[in-house]
């Protein structure tokens, strides 16, 4: 998925970096705290003793409960099979999120709408009905997640959509697996507030990649959460929000508090900032907070930041971005 602030480009990097500082990973517990898609707690998942993963967001949770929790082979060929040939449903992401809905929100064209409705509504049958175990639930969701968001018709986050359907959009979605390594370490995944989180769990390598500015991620990316609880609300304004979870990290007057909160609750050896230079707190900011809990250091990297989709007319230039790895080895 394209996605605001993926660590995908930035993987290696990160994992050749953390191994460098903390040793051998074998019987370490690794925590991705503000998981998001889950790229960094994938990369670990095969080398650690354990992954911990959270994020507050429901469609972050799905991913995570699936591409981090799931560890055996799922056989789910038939299933694909299945839902793929649905008859189309004109339900509720047809209706208010669909070319030819009744509200005229166009983040899908017709068909794709309602085959996200047909989808959607046939594995929430499977799971009321225990034809399918919990873990093969979580992966048909993370698998309708990814493949819908690959036909959306947007700039590549959800705030709007575009007024036009876009190449990629017109094409027929196809549901793909959203596959996952298997492993013999057990994983757990949470879907909390960080702060809260952090209190209750403990281990060796404390990863966090928390929002960096004022976009709300619940907002960016509503209608993924939509598609994941499928429930009943009212949609609002032009774009079709629902409510969602605004986080301290995205506020310039709470960040710094919340940041030194979390640090000092943590009951890890090891902890691993990545912020970037275009952040709410500045990296003297996080340097002092560091320095007061233990030996502080710090490692840069510079990438190509996301960036709009391109049939889009806006924020076309490819801007380049210093990413900063903060550590903190624990007193």
């Amino acid at each position: 998925m394209n996605y605001i602030g993926s660590k995908n480009k930035l993987s290696n990097f990160l994992f050749e970096t953390i191994t460098s500082v903390t040793g051998d990973l074998a019987n370490k517990t690794f925590c991705d705290l503000f998981a998001g898609t889950g790229i960094v707690g994938r990369t670990f998942k095969p080398h650690v003793g354990k992954v911990i993963a959270n994020d507050v967001e429901f469609y972050s949770y799905v991913l995570n409960r699936n591409y981090i929790q799931n560890t055996e082979n799922i056989e789910t060929q038939a299933l694909f099979q299945k839902l793929n040939n649905l008859k189309e449903k004109k339900g509720f992401i047809f209706q208010q999120y669909a070319e030819g809905g009744s509200e005229g929100r166009i983040y899908f064209t017709s068909e794709n709408g309602q085959k996200i409705d047909a989808i959607r509504q046939q594995i929430e049958t499977w799971k009321t009905t225990k034809e399918i175990s919990e873990n093969t639930y979580y992966f048909l969701l993370a698998s309708l997640l990814e493949s819908a968001d690959k036909v959306a018709n947007t700039a590549s986050v959800y705030g709007a959509y575009l007024k036009k359907i876009k190449k990629s959009a017109a094409k027929e979605l196809m549901l793909k697996p959203a596959l996952f390594k298997e492993t013999e370490a057990s994983h757990e995944v949470f879907q909390e507030d960080a702060n809260a989180l952090i209190k209750k769990i403990e281990g060796d390598i404390l990863y966090l990649d928390p929002p960096y500015n004022a976009r709300q991620y619940g907002a960016n990316y509503h209608l993924l959460n939509t598609i994941a609880k499928y429930d009943t609300f009212v949609p609002k304004g032009k774009t079709g929000l629902r409510d969602y979870y605004k986080s301290d990290y995205c506020k310039k007057g709470e960040v710094l508090k919340s940041f030194t909160e979390l640090l000092e609750n943590a009951t890890f050896k090891y902890i691993f900032l990545s912020y970037n230079n275009e952040g709410l707190m500045s990296q003297q900011d996080v340097e002092n907070v560091m320095k007061q809990l233990g030996t502080y250091s710090l490692v840069t990297t510079k990438y190509q930041r996301f960036k709009a989709d391109k049939t889009e007319n806006r924020n076309h230039t490819a801007t380049e971005t210093v990413e900063f790895l903060h550590i903190l080895e624990r007193k």
